[in-house]
């Protein structure tokens, strides 16, 4: 209940105005648009998975916006005040739904003296964006849930296998854009397990991998609560089987390394750790890596990663909308630029990808690879 009182300021649905404060210092009305952040243009290249301008979020999540009309789309510059729009808007819905979770309890029988023993919490990885590679244990706890937070890369066709009763919240993250805080995830989390819910947490790839599933399972179960994990295809084995490129080979590879391009504040830079990762008999699989891949691939080269090794780079893997760019090392963050890549973009990088049948090589070329072994 704790995201309920830090957020008391926005316990009330807002105003259909807000003020400004103009140049003269004169405050002025102007409307309020709580789903401002939503981009009224859809086509058939944007993204399959859950923006904070997907237009598939609102239709999902309509039941927090049920007051509001999708007929205008102005985009603020602000994007805290998008967040707090959100917040503003959700909150009311949120205290509503748990008063209802729990008079649901109560008339089941399960809960004594007004107090609801506490309901399970289940971490659920959908895997790289393809609906198919999901478990059938995944699909079965989505279907039986009270409420799904639902992350940025969880697909929309993977949003489409929800029950039909269940409420789905959008927490997603992007860079510039964090719709709700790592903190405030946590507690609402809390506040529907304590209520007896049963809460989804979908989580893109695998939960325990770059997915701050640890955290919130740490921070769950130090509050009594139960947590279940069930594991989803991480995007390195998904999108790697998708392009045919095996991560480990014998002769080629013999280990796999997964690295996160961003560090939180304050931890180790991946940067740094370059001198060992810069092993040609190994795989190096780059998660969440655009924006530092130049001075990466430099640094790799540096600790005498030839420059001729090869790469790949997958935007939206497994999915429809997938594009790939092959180079060597030394031009692959030149050829990423040229394509226009955004995230989610993987980046794998060793021997390993010369093997997939896509890599741009004559049949001739691979088979003296092979032959070498």
């Amino acid at each position: 209940m704790a995201l309920l009182h830090k957020l008391a300021s926005f316990t009330s649905l807002p105003s259909p105005f807000t003020t400004t404060t103009t140049n003269n210092n004169h405050r002025s009305l102007k409307p309020y648009h709580p789903i401002s952040s939503l981009n009224c243009t859809t086509s058939s290249t944007s993204s399959p998975f859950t923006e904070k301008h997907s237009t598939e979020r609102y239709q999902r999540d309509q039941w927090l916006y049920n007051n509001q009309t999708m007929s205008s789309c102005p985009v603020p510059s602000d994007s805290g005040s998008i967040r707090e729009d959100d917040i503003a808007l959700q909150l009311p819905e949120l205290k509503k739904l748990l008063q209802v979770l729990k008079l649901k309890r109560e008339s089941e029988g399960k809960c004594s003296g007004g107090k609801c023993p506490p309901g399970n919490v289940y971490l659920v990885g959908t895997g790289p964006g393809d609906p198919e590679l999901l478990t059938l244990k995944a699909v079965r706890v989505m279907k039986s849930a009270d409420l799904l937070l639902y992350d940025r890369l969880v697909s929309n066709d993977v949003l489409d296998l929800v029950g039909p009763d269940a409420k789905l919240l959008y927490v997603g993250k992007t860079a510039g854009y964090h719709s709700r805080t790592q903190e405030e995830i946590h507690e609402l989390l809390l506040s529907f397990a304590e209520a007896g819910a049963t809460v989804v947490r979908l989580k893109g790839g695998d939960p325990l991998v770059f997915g701050r599933g640890g955290e919130e399972m740490d921070f769950l179960q130090q509050q009594g609560i139960q947590v279940k994990v069930i594991p989803g295809i991480t995007a390195a084995s998904g999108i790697a089987a998708e392009l045919g490129i095996p991560l480990t080979h014998r002769g080629i590879s013999i280990s796999v390394r997964f690295l996160t391009g961003h560090s939180r504040k304050g931890g180790s830079d991946p940067l740094f750790v370059a001198e060992n990762a810069a092993d040609p008999d190994s795989t190096l699989v780059v998660y969440m890596g655009l924006s530092t891949l130049p001075s990466l691939a430099q640094k790799l080269m540096h600790h005498s990663l030839s420059p001729q090794t090869p790469a790949a780079a997958i935007e939206r893997g497994t999915t429809p909308q997938q594009r790939i760019v092959f180079a060597e090392l030394k031009d692959l963050a030149e050829k990423i630029t040229s394509a226009g890549l955004v995230s989610p973009t993987l980046i794998i990088i060793g021997k390993v990808v010369k093997l997939s049948p896509f890599w741009p090589v004559s049949t001739k070329e691979k088979s003296c690879l092979m032959q070498a072994l």
